[in-house]
């Protein structure tokens, strides 16, 4: 309102106009308690900001229709509101007069002592400005002259010292002269003068072996030869050579200290100098799982400097040898020189390589590696083999130390690393759905990052570090690479010990695939009939697209091609022969790959590795007989599925590597949990999401295929590798490896007999056939020229066996040996089916054994279209057994000895079916004893 507007004198005062106007809003008396509730009255948004327009307010809030008296009302209201708080802002407005009186004061001389304060502050700068140019940078300037002249004059010190070692040779010429000169002692300058040479000839030697010690780390041909001829002139070459070793000797201990103290004390991560004072040894155990693979790379690579300097100091003197020699120069002391520096310099070759060895042994032992990474365990026994390399090269050592060592390492780190990788591979298997894992048609081991190794085309006995060379270090032809040792080929620079960080394996090419297809729609029809496939463009029905090139085959194979193909040959891929496998016979693959690699890299434990790589296999073959072979009731009823060799292998893995639980095997009751049990696996179970019951399936016909297939293609790989692991296996162990191959490697394509028998059981309706076959009469009086309905039915049964078998191959590749075992089983227990039908024939005439014929061979007519078996299994069994029904007495006697293939029961059935035509009650009676005779001993 204009009533709160007011404005400041000159002098800093309120208007008195304002003021009074102030005075009379107090003076108007009104009741605070009414004013109170006028300004409570007030609208909230009146208080919300300074931006509020309250005049838009107003106006918004008129209604459409106004009305005058209304308006008149609602003003005066206003007005009031205005008034009390206008009253209101004038009270506490002449409250605080006072106190604004003063403060304007306060203000005011606030101002005065700022503006006197500034003039001070601008006197005192400009006088600062005047010291620093009168005294600080002149100051200044003779400090950064003073600097100067000091670094210089330690310059010219240094340019001295070097400008002395260089003019050596002839500075000690002249101490030689002067101590020559020593025989007049008698003369009092003359003996002063023997006092002081006698300790600059100490001081020389100090500096010279000083000089002498700064060659174990790094050798320079020209700074040793100069120190040598120093120690020549001093006719002290003995003298220094022992000094030598002693230097080398402390070199090792130096480097290796600080090497491991600088990782100690950088993982530690403090300042604490307690490290410092430790003993080497217990330095080691301070070394952390992280850290221990680079630090001991640095290790080896500081280390092999001192080797090298010593190899090079080596070199030097057989050089000197020669040059001597041939100039026939050489004084006897000279000779003898040299022939004591010689033995010096070979009998420190051993006594150099012990202490490398003692170092490195302390280190290995520090720390425990059995829970190491594999690929950081494999990088210690590669730079431990290359270090052990360097050690045969360097002295012929075999390095007994390092060996015992890295294979009490070993050995810990892979019982250890087996036993988890066994409890992995049953937890794989019992995960294992038994899915068909897709892989290039191409697909072999080599191809795998593991067997990287074996496309090396090297010995297996050769240390890798032998062949391994960097790109840089190409310069030769590999002939020469093989003759140069390492001392010769990093003689000038580089350093073996970089090989396993540079060494990386190349990427390894993918070796899974859409089955050899590139698009993603034909990888859905890979699976379809051949028959539905219309929807699919023509350019995608080809057998493939070849993954490296992009290019089609030039021939594709056409419907017509794939329909007329063999009709037991049911594969998925018509046109690959993608190996079948799973993604657990994969990671046995590169399980066994690694296992190899710490074999090649570690000879030492090499038959303990291969023991282990057999039990993987041991393993993974009882897995796939327990969960799809074992079956009592279909075992038992099956001759010969199992081979004695087969049980006996079965047996010899359950006893030694599979840990029964209580009540499985008497192997409980002796167990215990002694170190024997410790190194046995529980037996797996098959994953619940296998269903091996559905007759849709043919009894989970698929899994079975995949499962005993990829095991067949485990035993190739494993027969692949056989001769690289022949040449790694001790002599004394080889027979292990050869019955391992015989006895168990061998067997796996035997798991198809009783893991297809299992399907073939359950796949045709045997029991249907034989309540058929008994409905029908065989003892009829003439010949009939139709067959039985049975046939008919057991026909079909097998048409339908071939369908199902066609539907699962639209899944998974049914390879001719599995679809052979399952239509030979099938072929067999059909045709026993038959026998046991005829057996349990009470009347039968000659006429009716005619009919049994006419319908054998009308089965035998319609089986041989659907299957390209030849010749039809046991086609001779029911073939016999239905002419031995017009045997005599004495022919009948001789067959039943011979045919001990058939049941009893089958061959009293005969005698008594034959019984009143042409065999009496005495001949029953004879026959039937001999039968008993020949069942007795099974009894």
């Amino acid at each position: 309102s204009q009533s709160l507007r007011f404005l400041p004198s000159h002098e800093g005062v309120p208007a008195t106009g304002c003021f009074e106007e102030m005075r009379e809003m107090r003076e108007q008396p009104i009741d605070p308690q009414a004013e109170q509730e006028i300004i409570n009255s007030i609208q909230e948004v009146y208080y919300s900001n300074d931006s509020f327009d309250m005049v838009q307010h107003e106006l918004e809030k008129l209604p459409p229709e106004l009305n005058l008296q209304e308006l008149e009302e609602y003003r005066d209201k206003l007005k009031r509101q205005q008034a009390a708080v206008s009253k209101k802002v004038a009270d506490l407005i002449l409250e605080k007069q006072p106190s604004y009186v003063k403060e304007l004061e306060r203000v005011t001389s606030l101002q005065t002592n700022l503006q006197l304060a500034a003039v001070i502050c601008t006197n005192a700068r400009r006088q600062l400005s005047i010291s620093k140019e009168d005294f600080t940078e002149a100051s200044l300037g003779l400090l950064a002259n003073q600097r100067r002249r000091h670094l210089l004059t330690g310059l010219l010190k240094s340019l001295r010292t070097i400008k002395t070692l260089v003019t050596v040779q002839v500075t000690l010429f002249l101490f030689l002269v002067c101590v020559s000169v020593l025989t007049f002692k008698h003369y009092s300058c003359i003996s002063e003068l023997n006092s002081k040479l006698q300790d600059t000839l100490e001081q020389i030697e100090e500096q010279l072996d000083v000089a002498l010690s700064k060659t174990c780390k790094h050798f320079d041909v020209s700074h040793y030869t100069r120190v040598q001829l120093a120690y020549t002139l001093l006719e002290k070459t003995q003298t220094a050579m022992d000094q030598l070793h002693m230097h080398f000797t402390q070199a090792i201990h130096n480097t290796v200290f600080q090497v491991v103290l600088g990782y100690v004390e950088l993982c530690a991560g403090n300042a604490d100098t307690k490290f410092q004072k430790m003993q080497y040894k217990d330095l080691c155990t301070h070394i952390t799982q992280d850290s221990y693979v680079p630090c001991l790379s640095d290790l080896c690579k500081a280390l092999w400097e001192v080797m090298l300097s010593y190899h090079r100091t080596m070199q030097w003197h057989e050089e000197q040898d020669k040059e001597e020699t041939g100039s026939n120069i050489m004084t006897e002391e000279a000779a003898v020189d040299h022939s004591y520096v010689k033995k010096k310099l070979e009998h420190g070759l051993t006594r150099i390589w012990q202490e490398v060895q003692l170092k490195v042994k302390a280190y290995l032992l520090g720390t425990d590696m059995s829970n190491f990474k594999y690929d950081d365990f494999i990088v210690v026994l590669d730079v431990i083999s290359r270090l052990m390399q360097v050690g045969e090269e360097f002295c012929g050592s075999k390095s007994e130390l390092l060996q015992e060592s890295i294979k009490r390492q070993s050995v810990n780190y892979f019982k250890n690393y087996h036993r988890t990788r066994l409890e992995e591979l049953r937890m794989f298997l019992e995960n294992e759905t038994w899915e068909l894992c897709p892989v290039k048609s191409n697909f072999n081991i080599a191809q795998l990052h593991e067997f990287k190794f074996m496309g090396q085309s090297r010995s297996p006995s050769v240390s890798p570090s032998r062949q391994v060379l960097s790109s840089q270090d190409q310069v030769l032809s590999s002939q020469d690479q093989e003759v140069l040792s390492l001392f010769q080929h990093f003689s000038q620079e580089g350093n073996p010990f970089e090989r396993h960080i540079d060494n990386k394996d190349e990427e390894t090419e993918d070796v899974l695939a859409s089955n050899g297809y590139e698009s993603d729609e034909l990888e859905k029809c890979v699976y379809q009939d051949y028959d539905s496939d219309s929807d699919v463009p023509d350019e995608l029905k080809q057998d493939y697209v070849d993954e490296q090139t992009g290019d089609v085959p030039l021939k594709s194979a056409s419907r017509e091609t794939l329909r007329s193909r063999k009709k037991s040959d049911y594969s998925l891929n018509k046109g690959s022969n993608a190996p079948i496998l799973t993604n657990t016979t994969l990671n046995v693959i590169r399980l066994v790959g690694k296992y190899i690699q710490m074999m090649n890299i570690l000879k030492p434990i090499a038959f303990d590795v291969i023991h282990c790589v057999s039990q993987l296999f041991d393993y993974y073959l009882y897995a796939v007989y327990t969960f799809f072979g074992r079956n009592d009731m279909y075992e038992s009823s099956g001759p010969g599925l199992i081979s004695s060799r087969l049980r006996t292998t079965l047996n010899r893995i359950q006893e030694s590597l599979i840990q029964m639980s209580l009540g499985e095997g008497s192997a409980s009751v002796h167990g215990g949990p002694g170190e024997d049990r410790k190194e046995k696996v529980p037996s797996p179970h098959l994953s619940q999401l296998v269903v091996l019951t559905a007759s849709e399936t043919l009894y989970g016909l698929a899994q079975r295929v995949v499962a005993t297939e990829s095991l067949v293609f485990l035993a190739e790989q494993f027969e692949f590798l056989q001769s690289h692991l022949d040449t790694m296996m001790p002599a004394a162990k080889k027979p292990f490896l050869q019955q391992f191959y015989s006895q168990t490697v061998s067997t796996a394509s035997e798991l198809r007999k009783p893991i297809y028998w299992v399907v073939a059981a359950k796949a045709l309706d045997y029991e249907q056939m034989l309540l058929l076959m008994a409905g029908v009469k065989w003892d009829i009086r003439e010949i009939m020229s139709q067959h039985n309905v049975y046939v008919d039915v057991l026909l079909k049964e097998f048409e339908e066996f071939n369908k199902r078998l066609g539907d699962v191959s639209r899944h998974v590749r049914v390879p001719l040996p599995v679809s052979n075992v399952l239509w030979e089983h099938c072929i067999r227990l059909a045709n026993r089916t038959l026998v046991e039908g005829y057996g349990n024939v009470k009347k039968c005439s000659n006429e009716g054994r005619a009919l049994m014929q006419l319908d054998f061979q009308q089965f035998l007519m319609k089986l041989e279209k659907l299957t390209d078996m030849r010749p039809i299994p046991d086609k001779d069994f029911v073939e016999t057994y239905i002419k031995a029904y017009y045997l005599t007495e004495n022919d009948m006697e001789q067959f039943i000895k011979n045919h001990r293939e058939y049941s009893m029961k089958q061959l009293a059935n005969l005698v008594n079916v034959c019984l009143g035509s042409h065999i009496n009650k005495k001949a029953r009676q004879k026959l039937l004893a001999a039968i008993d005779d020949i069942d007795r001993p099974k009894r």
